[in-house]
């Protein structure tokens, strides 16, 4: 069963990307502008450290 907010997420993803020939860098220009215009806050996390150990157990673990 297809969920049709999920599918109109994708058309306006793709929609938006056909815009730009689907080029990565000028899509992502696009979106960092479109962020600056709008006068929301946007939050950048900084990147979480992740341990030997715990990326072993993270490729050990078997996929659902």
């Amino acid at each position: 069963m297809k969920d049709p907010i999920v599918e109109e997420v994708r058309r306006a993803r793709d929609t938006h990307a056909k815009q730009f020939n689907y080029e990565l860098e000028a899509i992502c220009e696009d979106l960092r502008k479109r962020e600056k215009v709008s006068g929301q806050p946007t939050i950048s996390l900084p990147p979480k450290r992740i341990t030997k150990k715990k990326a072993m157990q993270d490729w050990r673990r078997p996929s659902p």
